[in-house]
């Protein structure tokens, strides 16, 4: 502990106060979410019980070490021989407002008791120096002291660190496969492209395979396709209907194509002149539609029955994800008409109503059916 007890010294010295209040702050009450103790803590001795009883429930926590510091500058200006007490204050857990008006009533029942005309404020960091404002009101703030933990042998320690986390990555296959594996083949691909001196056709596969590396690690990729692909009943649900989903999707784009006017199609316009013709859009969207959906439920479908199957709580959001994809297909449907046949638009209102009631409806039967499982368990528990 750097304690400053020099600078308490000066700045007492150079007060006019003779009757001091040494006030250790604990802002978000960690004395009393942790060890369980009352404040304001008053005494000497008070403050010792409670520091230890603090300590031994969290030894981690610097407001043990801030309560013995106030201790050991109580006994400083003790042999100094001014009129000393020691208190602890605390705030409450969420800071804010309500741990400064604490700390403030706080204060003024110590006062009621001690009848200081000077504070020192100990505290281990910024936030429990805020009050200091707050304690200003009701007694002249002297000194103030910050406790500052020493790290022992931190250049050791910070070599320690950094050696096991270099064995875990030249060890752990979790971390040696990215960090060692990837710029592995890279360097091996590299040397390869070098021998045989085609470096510039090269870099572009090395770029592809850095890029997909990063790709795959970001997206959790290779984690999600490892839960797929486990030899499990929920592992196999979830790849057929991925890969059935996937296979769906991609035919309906031909599906599409395949749907509009071939006259539209074979007309002598350019290229930007057709994907932007209102009719070929709604055509083509119309021949995605069905496939298309059918592709995205059968996704869906797969992971609400291997969440079923596999016992995971997340049917309501499988179900209304499903229920959502079909109360927007007749508004998409619709959508479709309004582009081919130049219908009035005002015909998409009814769809879109009848799906956002629907999904409502819905949503509102799952969650109450859900909230009365979960009342019937904690009953039964």
């Amino acid at each position: 502990m750097s304690q400053r007890s020099d600078k308490v010294e000066k700045d007492v010295n150079a007060s006019t106060a003779n009757k001091l209040l040494v006030i250790c702050v604990d802002r978000d009450n960690d004395v009393g979410e942790k060890a369980g103790i009352v404040t304001p803590v008053i005494g000497r001795d008070a403050c010792i019980e409670a520091a230890q009883r603090l300590a031994l429930e969290d030894p981690e926590d610097a407001d043990s070490n801030s309560i013995f510091s106030a201790i050991k500058t109580y006994e400083d200006l003790v042999s100094k021989g001014y009129q000393v007490e020691v208190v602890t204050v605390a705030g409450v857990k969420d800071r804010g407002v309500q741990a400064d008006e604490k700390i403030l009533s706080e204060t003024r029942k110590v006062l009621d008791k001690f009848s200081a005309n000077g504070a020192v404020i100990v505290s281990d960091g910024e936030d429990d120096e805020s009050v200091i404002p707050v304690i200003q009101n009701v007694l002249p703030v002297v000194s103030v002291q910050r406790v500052v933990m020493k790290v022992s042998r931190s250049v050791e320690y910070s070599y320690a660190v950094f050696g096991k986390y270099l064995k875990m990555i030249a060890y752990d296959s979790r971390y040696s496969k990215f960090f060692l594996g990837v710029p592995g083949i890279l360097l091996l691909i590299g040397g390869v492209a070098s021998v045989f001196g085609i470096t510039t056709e090269i870099f572009a596969v090395l770029v592809s395979i850095l890029g997909g590396a990063f790709l795959i690690r970001a997206f959790d990729i290779d984690r999600v396709w490892s839960s797929w692909s486990k030899p499990t009943p929920m592992g196999f649900i979830r790849m057929f209907t991925m890969v059935a989903g996937i296979l769906l999707i991609l035919s309906s784009v031909p599906a599409g194509v395949a749907s509009i006017d071939p006259e539209l199609a074979e007309a002598d316009t350019t290229f930007v002149a057709k994907i932007t013709d209102q009719v070929i859009i709604g055509q083509f969207v119309a021949g995605v539609l069905p496939i298309l959906w059918t592709g995205l439920g059968a996704i869906f479908a797969g992971t609400l029955l291997s969440n079923w199957i596999g016992g995971v709580p997340r049917q309501i959001s499988d179900i209304l994800r499903i229920i959502v994809l079909i109360a927007l297909y007749p508004t998409i449907y619709q959508f479709t008409n309004i582009m081919i046949s130049d219908v009035s638009s005002f015909t998409l209102i009814p769809p879109l109503l009848g799906g956002l009631a629907a999904t409502l409806v819905s949503a509102t039967i799952l969650f109450k059916k859900y909230r009365k499982h979960k009342d019937q368990e904690m009953v039964s528990d």
